[in-house]
């Protein structure tokens, strides 16, 4: 079993409001990204899966991501997650690929409303959208 899991994704906020999805099983709305590749690099990670998850380019404005690292426990053991998220804009319509479940822009300003994966809002302070 692979021990630690790299995920890449993209931060898109536009007009105070931010884009996040729920895929698969989760429960909760997340940027979109995904586990990086062998033969990717991060930022590539997220120009691929906003495609895949979104049907969207993005063009990433901030190079300098913001790295985050939690847990997971599973049935198999332990889980090292790093989560990867660049600063990014959103190019063309969005057009939701199959695993996405729901996916929306969910103001600043009501994010506490929302069940949210835990790293939205620190995430969100990084790039200096929240206090």
């Amino acid at each position: 079993m692979q021990k630690i899991i790299i995920a890449s994704g993209p931060v898109i906020v536009e007009n105070d409001k931010v884009l996040l999805d729920i895929q698969g099983e989760d429960k909760f709305w997340k940027f979109c990204g995904g586990k990086t590749r062998e033969s990717e690099s991060l930022e590539e990670t997220a120009i691929r899966r906003s495609q895949e998850e979104l049907g969207i380019e993005i063009k990433i404005s901030d190079i300098d991501p913001f790295i985050l690292y939690t847990k997971k426990e599973t049935a198999e053991g332990n889980l090292d997650i790093i989560l990867v998220h660049f600063l990014a804009e959103r190019i063309g319509e969005i057009n939701p690929g199959e695993d996405i479940r729901e996916w929306k822009w969910i103001p600043l300003e009501e994010l506490e409303k929302e069940n949210l994966a835990p790293n939205i809002i620190p995430t969100l302070k990084h790039f200096g959208f929240l206090e």
